[in-house]
């Protein structure tokens, strides 16, 4: 059976729990998390040491969190005051855990569906958009990212263009991937607003409902966005349900042509501020 999973965000007690709802079975299922493994749950070590332990059995992509925790421990960012990441940075394998972070994904399609975290710009195609992933995953996996870590942080470009290079490329096709919600209709992007979809402004849309997006009819997952909450269309997953938040956390299983949602209730690991 195959699982995509919204934000677990460190909530590895709900995770454990929904690992039992489903009866996941590493040797005959597999998962797809969806980012933001780690952060502002209380058990983020816990997290990344049970999803580790699955092998093969879990795909994971990287959210903005997860990259957050990479720049944190190569001193480029200070911590946030709802971080929890302190667990991870003091274990003695910290180097290894975050070498394993370093490997995983930022754009997957299998077995029907393109996941990302975020979202994907309108100028994008899913092979475009998995070509670009590529280029990010090479640069998070090699020599370069602590340089690159250095410059990764900005709103700029807000627009993809093809010809982008070097530093402004890697930061848009990054920034896509982890932080998009809203664009205008020429897929300029923006990252000021975070409430529902309903809340945009009028030059404002979800990144999905842009007119002549080039995924639209390829079924795209994602996460990221707890306040839009469980978005079921047919050609659109949305699962970061706010588990952190007190929300739920929430698998689809999607073999066979299946769409079934399964979720689970969640405390309240932090407030919303």
């Amino acid at each position: 059976m195959i699982y995509l999973i919204g934000d677990l965000q460190g909530c590895c007690d709900a995770f454990e729990r929904l690992l039992a709802t489903l009866d996941f079975s590493p040797s005959r299922d597999r998962l797809y998390l969806l980012g933001d493994l780690v952060n502002r749950g209380p058990c983020s070590l816990k997290v990344l040491e049970r999803l580790a332990g699955f092998g093969d059995a879990a795909t994971c992509l990287l959210g903005n969190h997860d990259l957050h925790l990479l720049a944190v421990a190569h001193g480029v960012r200070a911590p946030h005051r709802s971080d929890t990441l302190g667990e991870i940075l003091a274990s003695p394998r910290r180097e290894a855990w975050l070498d394993w972070l370093r490997q995983q994904r930022l754009a997957v399609q299998a077995h029907g569906w393109l996941m990302v975290h975020a979202g994907v710009v309108p100028q994008w195609d899913a092979a475009q958009t998995l070509t670009l992933a590529a280029e990010a995953e090479a640069l998070l996996r090699g020599p370069d990212l602590p340089g690159f870590l250095q410059v990764m942080y900005g709103n700029t470009p807000a627009r993809w263009d093809d010809t982008l290079a070097g530093h402004d490329r890697l930061r848009l096709i990054i920034n896509v991937l982890t932080r998009i919600r809203f664009c205008e209709i020429d897929g300029t992007m923006d990252f000021q607003l975070k409430e529902g979809a309903d809340a945009a402004p009028a030059h404002l849309r979800p990144w999905f409902d842009i007119p002549g997006r080039r995924t639209a009819g390829t079924p795209v997952a994602f996460g990221h966005w707890s306040t839009l909450g469980t978005l079921d269309r047919p050609d659109l997953l949305a699962l970061d349900t706010g588990c952190v938040w007190g929300g739920r956390l929430t698998a689809a299983r999607v073999d066979g042509g299946r769409r079934e949602l399964v979720g689970i209730d969640c405390a309240q690991a932090l407030a919303p501020f």
